[in-house]
């Protein structure tokens, strides 16, 4: 299954965690001691990747990439797509191929899919608690180091949508940057002046609404604020830029707070704090 992602090196990334796992460079690293030792060099087996618990399905051409990446030979059978929704007990992965390969592999390709779809599962979970089609569900900057690529992908697979993928891509004003600048107005005054093309500004104050506007900023992040005043928020900018809604929102909180006529609702637990989903492989010696 071919996967690409822009800004992501899939290569890289298998080299790099099986490199981890293996102790390459290391005193005595670079193998797979038990395997090496239990299992003979030409034994084969098949294998069946399945999730225990009911989810949304990301990253199985991840561990693809991890099995291939030891046995370039190996027959494997991705039995469900991407994003898909499904139950506990679901196959959803077959193999057969290298022993050795399959067991030094294992640990990397599970741990990707429960992390990934475990983040996939919990942006369902918000987006059907949202329940509001006219609001879309963001993610943050809150993610793992050397994950971002990954765990974004599989917020797209659970149905939300991503917010800056750096920063690099759009400003975004915070409370420091205003408090260096002197004014939110003149935050955003000094961005557009410098060229930047999107423009967020947070505020948390009704009265920061207009002045961030009037200097050019491009969306407005309405930051902590609770639905009424999210609503009277909304109302002053009147459909000018988009707004977003952020801070405090979780499952019990999301939909009356996107139910305001806010654009977005941005929410960093979900890949901050999403759980691992229970997925197993278990194998055939054949």
């Amino acid at each position: 299954m071919a996967f690409n992602l822009t800004g992501f090196d899939l290569d890289a990334f298998v080299r790099d965690t099986l490199a981890e796992d293996l102790g390459e460079g290391l005193p005595g690293g670079g193998k797979d001691v038990t395997s090496e030792s239990v299992i003979p060099a030409d034994a084969r087996f098949s294998g069946v990747m399945d999730t225990r618990d009911a989810i949304h399905v990301a990253g199985l051409p991840v561990a693809e990439a991890f099995f291939r990446a030891l046995d370039p030979d190996m027959a494997i059978d991705i039995l469900v797509e991407e994003g898909a929704q499904v139950s506990a007990g679901t196959d959803l992965m077959r193999l057969e191929g290298n022993a050795r390969a399959m067991l030094t592999a294992e640990r990397a390709a599970l741990n990707t899919v429960q992390h990934l779809s475990g983040i996939a599962t919990m942006v369902a979970e918000y987006v059907s608690a949202m329940d509001n089609p006219d609001c879309t569900l963001l993610d943050t900057r809150k993610t793992i180091p050397g994950l971002r690529h990954l765990e974004k992908y599989a917020v797209r697979m659970g149905g939300g949508a991503n917010h800056r993928m750096g920063l690099w891509d759009a400003a975004m004003i915070k409370d420091n940057h205003v408090l260096v600048a002197g004014s939110v107005g003149e935050a955003v005054r000094r961005a557009v002046e410098a060229g930047v093309k999107d423009i967020i500004c947070e505020v948390d104050r009704i009265d920061q609404i207009e002045p961030a506007l009037e200097a050019g900023a491009t969306r407005l992040l309405l930051d902590n604020m609770e639905p009424d005043t999210l609503r009277e928020a909304v109302a002053l900018v009147a459909g000018r830029v988009p707004t977003e809604a952020s801070g405090g929102i979780n499952l019990d909180t999301i939909r009356a707070k996107a139910a305001t006529g806010v654009d977005y609702v941005s929410v960093g637990r979900l890949t901050q704090s999403a759980p691992a989903a229970d997925i197993g492989l278990d194998f055939t010696p054949l």
